[in-house]
């Protein structure tokens, strides 16, 4: 009887290694390793590089531990969390989307599992300008992760809004489209740098 056949190793690993990099999670800090749903459609994760690049800036600029975090279309909540992992004092994840905003919930639940203690999060299923017009000030850091087909123009109105509610020393990252132009900033913010990554462009804004 021939032996039966089976496929060459390679081919039966390799979905497995494609899906595992596609996984977002938490990058460093307690909750690091830690593995992140992702919405099903709608969103577009940052890759961990990027973010590992992004958060290791900040936090040579010690502007992360302590921190009030503002994640502004949160999509999956990776900004925000990563924050909280590496010692923000809170955060506050804002998604429009039902189905992005139970996805950001079930993460929040995955880290609190995860923590020692409690976490200060809190997660608004609400339009980004309608949260800000109303929203607490003391804010130290902010993202703003927009969806790359957002106008231009809503991009500058958000900023308008979150401005007055920066601390002094707060820094605010704007991710758009390496093709996008630099974000038309209100008089209280400066562009600092930008920083691109493919076909990402990271806007480093700090307070005037």
């Amino acid at each position: 009887m021939p032996p039966c056949y089976e496929p060459p190793p390679t081919s039966r690993r390799t979905p497995v290694v494609r899906e595992a990099w596609r996984v977002p999670r938490i990058v460093a800090g307690w909750a690091g390793s830690l593995q992140l749903a992702v919405p099903p459609d709608g969103t577009r994760p940052t890759s961990d590089r990027t973010r590992e690049a992004l958060f290791s800036m900040l936090e040579a600029r010690d502007a992360i531990a302590g921190a009030a975090v503002l994640d502004l279309y949160a999509g999956s909540g990776a900004f925000g969390l990563e924050a909280l992992s590496r010692g923000a004092a809170s955060v506050v994840l804002v998604e429009k989307a039902p189905k992005a905003a139970r996805v950001i919930r079930e993460n929040v639940g995955r880290l609190r599992r995860a923590a020692d203690g409690p976490l200060d999060a809190a997660v608004v299923q609400q339009a980004v300008r309608t949260f800000l017009a109303t929203a607490a000030p003391g804010v130290g850091l902010a993202f703003l992760d927009p969806p790359y087909d957002l106008a231009d123009e809503d991009v500058a109105a958000d900023l308008v809004v979150l401005a007055p509610l920066l601390e002094p020393d707060a820094l605010v990252l704007v991710e758009r489209s390496s093709r996008s132009p630099a974000p038309v900033l209100p008089p209280t913010l400066v562009l600092e740098r930008t920083r691109t990554y493919g076909d990402t462009a990271v806007h480093v804004l700090t307070t005037a």
